[in-house]
């Protein structure tokens, strides 16, 4: 893939990501994170709201990435090992809980918005983000 196509790529997702979460955002009225969209559609939170919308965005993020491999071509990824990624995922989780929101909803949505509790929550995802990085770089965990 040349450069241009990854920039075309790149910046189609991030049109669709944010057309995405202004539908949710004028339609329904609420910000469109997945953390919370999740919690919504496996009924861990009372949060308001109609339940279809969230299991919908959450059945169609990876329907939206099946049909883009079936459209395109697979796309070429790594993963560490099962345990890594379930200790990540569970890390992940509880952190998004902690946090009120996870990368979308604070990263995509709250920025947007310009919400200081997201520009906060957005700067320290990204530098754990960072520093875990660096920390398994130097560790030689990196995959």
């Amino acid at each position: 893939m040349s450069l241009a196509q990854s920039i075309v790529q790149g910046l189609a997702g991030g049109l669709m990501i944010g057309a995405a979460a202004a539908v949710v955002l004028l339609g329904a009225g609420r910000v469109a994170g997945v953390s919370g969209l999740l919690a919504r559609a496996l009924h861990m939170t009372k949060a308001c709201g109609p339940d279809g919308l969230a299991a919908g965005f959450v059945i169609g993020l990876p329907l939206g990435a099946l049909l883009i491999a079936l459209a395109c071509g697979p796309v070429e990824t790594r993963f560490p090992s099962l345990t890594m990624l379930l200790i990540g995922g569970i890390l992940v989780g509880y952190g998004s809980r902690l946090g009120s929101g996870c990368t979308s909803g604070h990263g995509v949505c709250g920025m947007s918005r310009l919400s200081k509790r997201s520009l906060v929550a957005t700067a320290v995802f990204m530098t754990a983000g960072f520093a875990t990085v660096a920390a398994m770089n130097a560790a030689g965990l990196a995959w």
